[in-house]
Parts: C-alpha cells; structure tokens; sequence
C-alpha cells in the first residue's frame, strides 16, 4: 500500500497511514472533510480543498516544538490518518449523515480527534456525533463570526448555520457554548440577539485584547466551557486571526495575532479537550499557502497542551 492516503497527499504530520485499518491503534486520529457548501458571499470559495493543502504542507515539519519545553510530540502520542470523509456532491443533508456516521465511529475509538475543514458547517455534524454517544458537551468556538444563522437561503447546513443547530442539539450546553474573538461588520444585527437568546456566551475580541493576562484569561474561557459538561470540544475557523496572519482565509482585520491564537490554544489544551477542528482554509487564494501551513503549528500546540496536562482529563 502506498505511503500517502491518495494521490500525492501523504499522512498529516508523518503520521500512519490509517485509511484501510480496521483497528484505529494510534493516539490521535486525524480525518479530513472535503466539504464546501453554499457559497455565501461572491466568489469566495475553495475551502474544499483545505485538507489536502494541509496535508501537503504538514510535510515540511517534524513533531518539534522548541518553545514549549523542547518538546517532541511523537514522543508522547502517535498520530493516524485516516482520510477523508466521502461526501456527496449537491447533497447537502446526505453529506451531514455521512460526516456524522464516520465521526460517529472516531469518537466511539476514544481517541483524540483532529478535523480538518472543509467549511465551518462541517462542525454541526462533527459534534452531533460525540453527543450520540451520551457525554455533554462544551465548545470553545474561536472565530470572527456567530455562524449561528438559521439558515442560508434556505441551507439549514451552511457555513453560517451550524452553531443554530449546535444550540438545537440536546447533548450541547449551550451556556457552554463560547463565541471567542467574535468580532466585525460580517456579523449582522441578529445574529448576537440568537447567541443571547439561546443562552451562549460571547467573548469579542476586545475582551481578549483587553485582558490583562492572556493565559489566566484563556483558562477562564476554559472554565466557561467546562462548566457541568463531560468535554470540551475546539473548533477554529481561520479568520479569527487577523487576515495580515490568515491570507488564504475569509478576509477579517483587526483580529488574533498567531502567537495569541497559540497560546490560547496551547492552554485550553492543557486544561483537556475531547478533540478539534481547524476550517475555512482557502489554498486558491493564498499564493503562498501560509494559511495551510499554519495548520500544523495550530495542531501541534493544541497535541503539546494535551501531553501537558490535558491527557489526564
């Protein structure tokens, strides 16, 4: 069998390639969603293609990490992968059951999940399948946008919606529900009054800017979500960091810088998450693909955090 989990794309980070395993027998399982529904504004687009750029790019770096204690990731935890989901092109509601029944059986492995996106829609689905196995959950939403709209159009799964359908979920709570780094003009009127009226909390970007201690407020955030729930569930679309730090993702200024977006993560893992995902990568537009390369580094901090402290939760 070949080394890489299709075409040119190898395993993400070095990892073991999983795609044809029946026993899932590493520590964390990685799985792409190459899922782009409804365009929601002009033609920005392309996020389907997210977790094969992130792949690619996870080739040019080791375990590593320096700054954190001289750590080596793979020292500690092995990582898997196991490919991608099979959507269905146009079939938007077949899609979900498809992304839900494949995470379904991640969860039930009981390892540490790492999702690659994909659009944010893919979140609902991802979540609704940990909820399937019974556990309360709470989720640390990092992005610039509620994405808690009822619907696109008529899209009830849009990449503006799944945080509408997290609230509708009964295994959510949603007064763990963190929206972090919310921020911005792309934000309409409604769309606080929903996160509000379903008892989610809202955390902008300047109560992160204005904290006097970025880690003690990171752990406060922590205990937000972590509040009468089994876990605590990271999801990141990349535009809550500024777009001077994010030029293959949705364009949003005045946001996180990526030392900030790290070390926020780094700590919310040490405190314990169940898993993650990372979405809104758009590889057409970024000439570089800095945003895709980034990804490793995102992950990588949150697998430290969790060899830190976090695997005892």
């Amino acid at each position: 069998m070949s080394s890489n989990i299709y075409g040119n794309t190898p395993p993400m980070l070095g990892g073991k390639n999983l795609t044809s395993a029946h026993v899932y027998d590493t520590d964390v399982l990685v799985y792409g969603v190459s899922w782009e529904g409804a365009c929601t504004w002009g033609d920005y687009t392309g996020s389907e293609m997210g977790p094969k750029q992130i792949r690619l790019s996870s080739a040019r770096y080791s375990t590593y990490l320096p700054e954190l204690d001289h750590i080596n990731v793979e020292d500690h935890m092995s990582i898997g992968d196991v490919g991608d989901v099979s959507v269905i092109p146009h079939d938007v509601p077949g899609t979900m059951e498809r992304i839900e029944e494949f995470t379904e059986e991640l969860w039930n492995s009981g390892k540490f999940l790492v999702g690659l996106g994909g659009d944010h829609g893919i979140t609902y689905p991802v979540v609704k399948a940990l909820t399937n196995s019974g556990k309360k959950v709470g989720i640390i939403h990092l992005d610039s946008h509620y994405d808690n709209m009822p619907h696109h159009e008529g899209d009830k799964f849009a990449r503006s919606t799944p945080f509408m359908r997290l609230y509708e979920t009964e295994g959510v709570r949603n007064e763990s529900l963190i929206h972090t780094g919310i921020k911005g003009p792309r934000n309409k009127p409604e769309t606080g009054k929903y996160a509000e009226e379903n008892g989610a909390v809202t955390l902008t970007i300047n109560d992160i800017r204005e904290a006097e201690d970025l880690r003690a407020y990171a752990n406060e955030i922590y205990d937000m979500a972590a509040k009468d729930v089994d876990v605590v569930y990271l999801t990141i679309c990349s535009d809550v960091l500024d777009f001077a730090f994010n030029p293959g993702g949705p364009v949003d200024g005045n946001g996180l810088t990526s030392y900030e977006l790290l070390t926020m993560i780094y700590e919310f893992a040490k405190r314990g998450l169940c898993g993650m995902d990372f979405v809104e990568v758009y590889p057409q537009q970024d000439a570089n693909q800095n945003s895709a390369h980034f990804v490793s580094t995102a992950v990588l901090y949150v697998l430290a955090g969790h060899v830190h402290g976090g695997h005892n939760k």
